[in-house]
């Protein structure tokens, strides 16, 4: 889908305050109201927008530990992709998993209460996870940048 600068500015207001009214993002952008929910709604139908969501402040919320953790599986365990995969769907500590490029199959970010949740974590569902080899974490000490709002520069086109 081409995305024009309006299109970039609609989507960088949008990241910023999802919650805002058509009327104030129609302001923000210089368009009509009927125009600019056009617009939106063609950039929520083609899929460029996903979803609208709040962000949770986790300290507020008491979650002291973010960790990265690195799982590396064994390959001679049948199926461990597919296990590991189904696994930690249902694991509410991990709020982002992704396979990766490196000595390790999967890099996880976990939330947890304390280190006390984050270890119970580990050892008893982690370590219990057929074909898991090795862990290895590595706990944030304190955040300098963390945002999912994708920057209009890389959007626009070259």
């Amino acid at each position: 889908m081409q995305l024009d600068a309006t299109d970039l500015k609609i989507l960088q207001c949008l990241q910023g305050d999802g919650r805002m009214s058509n009327q104030e993002l129609a302001e923000k952008v210089f368009l009509s109201p009927s125009s600019c929910l056009r617009r939106v709604r063609m950039l929520e139908e083609s899929g460029v927008i996903k979803h609208y969501s709040a962000v949770l402040d986790t300290t507020v919320l008491g979650l002291e530990v973010d960790a990265f953790v690195q799982v590396t599986m064994r390959r001679d365990v049948e199926q461990w992709h597919e296990n590991f995969s189904q696994a930690l769907q249902s694991w509410p500590e991990v709020v982002g998993s992704y396979i990766i490029t490196g000595d390790a199959n999967y890099l996880l970010r976990v939330r947890a209460r304390n280190l006390k949740h984050y270890s119970a974590f580990v050892l008893e569902r982690l370590y219990k996870t057929t074909g898991v080899l090795d862990i290895r974490s590595n706990i944030v000490l304190q955040t300098l940048k963390d945002s999912s709002a994708i920057a209009p520069a890389l959007l626009a086109a070259e």
